[in-house]
């Protein structure tokens, strides 16, 4: 049965609440609720037990009766007590923005690691606030907020609990060394990557798929990708890269969260290149592409090539300019990609180069360095010394220029 849910805010100006109640609703709509109403305070600050004052709650409750809601959703996040007061004086079932932004990544994670990453974010999240959701987790899986692969461990003791994080933490790890593992096995190959990021809902699984027939899921809703997807392209100057699909980003999406998703976006902040979709049919593009670039520079990623692509172009009736790192596409229309990808090989680094060698018996070590961080395809020991055929990172190319086999 699809929720029917009220959503509340307290301005207290932090922030524009109608534009954040705006995205609550698209939160809630791809999590399956229905959103019946939204109801605003103007406060000073928060009301320490309900967050909105009592005359205000009073209304709520009016509200919710009158139009059948069953789910009560908070743009903010709320405490234990909070949780339990609100509920206790309005009868209906209450969650924050946090709680639904995990119900849609537990239904969401595809992978082994991103459902660990899932589990993880839940269980940190509720677990200080046992206390004031314990009446929704009497009905597990009974809706949003309360789905997910930790829900039947949130029923148990504190103890469990945080044995449940030791463990599932010891996991994540043992997965991010393999994972670093292939970046470097990555690296050496001198295979390149370009990270698709981009606010949610932007395009990136679009685009992804159009340009390598990757089949990831596009839907018109938020969080639709939560697993990293990686698949190769070719660049019109012969040059392989290997593109990688990541979670899209959000106002507000708390530090926990990011911290839970962070091997997801750390692709990005080891790529060689960020392709930066835009959707520029957007009223908010310009600030959602700052919360991108912002979280970007947050991930030490923020000295990498960036190509902004503006997708979604044909929505649109003024010409924006481009220029070197700037393209406009319609992902949906397949328009502009000759362009982007030609953009995309002119900003990708040079990361190694093929070079024929001539190194003397004393420079051993030098082609070991070769080995190690390039690709040695051939080696002939001469009178003159070591003739070699390989692939020479960048960081090694100065010293081997001396090198050149004639």
């Amino acid at each position: 049965m699809e929720e029917k849910a009220v959503l509340i805010a307290a301005d207290i100006g932090e922030y524009d609440p109608e534009s954040s109640l705006d995205e609550l609703s698209e939160l809630a709509a791809t999590a399956g609720a229905e959103t019946l109403a939204h109801v605003v305070q103007k406060r000073e600050a928060f009301e320490a037990a309900t967050v909105v004052g009592e005359g205000k709650l009073e209304e709520i409750k009016e509200l919710s009766e009158r139009l059948g809601a069953t789910l009560l959703i908070f743009d903010c996040e709320l405490s234990a007590s909070q949780l339990r007061n609100i509920e206790d004086a309005t009868s209906v079932r209450v969650i924050d923005r946090t709680m639904l932004i995990l119900d849609i990544f537990a239904g969401r994670a595809v992978s082994r690691e991103g459902k660990i990453q899932v589990e993880l974010a839940q269980l940190k999240y509720r677990l200080p606030r046992l206390m004031g959701i314990g009446a929704s987790l009497s009905r597990l899986g009974g809706g949003i907020g309360t789905r997910g692969p930790g829900e039947t461990q949130l029923e148990t003791d504190r103890r469990h609990i945080r044995r449940r994080i030791d463990k599932l933490s010891e996991e994540l790890r043992e997965l991010e060394e393999r994972r670093s593992y292939s970046r470097a096995h990555r690296r050496k190959d001198s295979v390149q990557v370009g990270a698709i990021v981009g606010y949610t809902n932007a395009g990136k699984s679009t685009l992804l798929n159009l340009l390598t027939n990757a089949g990831v899921l596009a839907e018109d809703k938020l969080f639709a990708t939560l697993d990293p997807t990686s698949r190769a392209i070719e660049l019109p100057d012969g040059r392989s890269l290997l593109l990688v699909d990541t979670v899209g980003l959000i106002r507000r999406l708390p530090h926990h969260l990011v911290e839970a998703f962070k091997s997801t976006l750390e692709e990005a902040a080891c790529a060689d290149i960020i392709l930066h979709v835009c959707d520029v049919s957007d009223p908010e593009a310009a600030e959602k592409a700052e919360v991108t670039l912002k979280t970007l520079s947050e991930l030490g990623a923020s000295e990498i090539p960036v190509v902004t692509v503006l997708n979604k172009c044909d929505k649109l009736s003024e010409n924006i300019p481009e220029d070197d790192s700037t393209v406009k596409i319609s992902a949906l229309k397949n328009e502009g990609i000759d362009r982007l990808l030609e953009v995309t090989a002119k900003n990708l680094p040079q990361s190694s180069r093929r070079m024929k060698l001539l190194l003397p018996y004393d420079k051993g070590g030098l082609l070991s360095q070769i080995r190690e961080n390039g690709k040695v395809f051939s080696e002939e020991y001469t009178e003159s010394g070591i003739l070699a055929d390989a692939l020479v990172d960048k960081l090694l190319i100065k010293q081997c220029e001396e090198f050149l086999a004639d």
